[in-house]
């Protein structure tokens, strides 16, 4: 997006690193601490990947939280590169349930606060410019 995206690029990757950033922030540095869930059990997985699975909470996903970030903070700017984003977004949140990392509710979770990142990070500012 930088690289061939032009001042249009730049600005929607910056938006959509620092949506993706904050939904992080939200969803490994403050969900997975306050809700404890463990994975999925092993026997759900009928496949090796299940042996590759973090031993953090698996409530939110922060990976499909990071992926919508970007995502719906890229939309407004650049539609065109946000449907591109849009498919791996979706991809990746199927992966992580497919792969026994998180349960359903836990991608939808990651989702709801990757959209509430990408909100916060557009209209931060102009809430801000007019509390000041």
């Amino acid at each position: 997006m930088t690289a061939f995206g032009g001042r249009r690029g730049r600005r929607s990757a910056a938006t959509g690193l620092t949506a993706l950033a904050l939904a992080q922030l939200l969803s490994n540095g403050v969900g997975k601490q306050l809700i404890d869930r463990p994975r999925p059990p092993r026997e759900w997985i009928p496949h090796d990947e299940v042996e590759d699975r973090p031993d953090s909470s698996s409530f939110p996903s922060g990976h499909t939280a990071a992926a919508v970030a970007f995502t719906a903070a890229v939309a407004p700017a650049w539609p065109l590169a946000a449907g591109v984003c849009a498919v791996s977004a979706v991809l990746l949140a199927v992966e992580r349930v497919q792969s026994g990392a998180h349960y359903p509710t836990d991608v939808a979770a990651g989702a709801l606060i990757g959209l509430g990142g990408a909100w916060l990070t557009r209209h931060t500012p102009r809430l801000l410019r007019h509390w000041l």
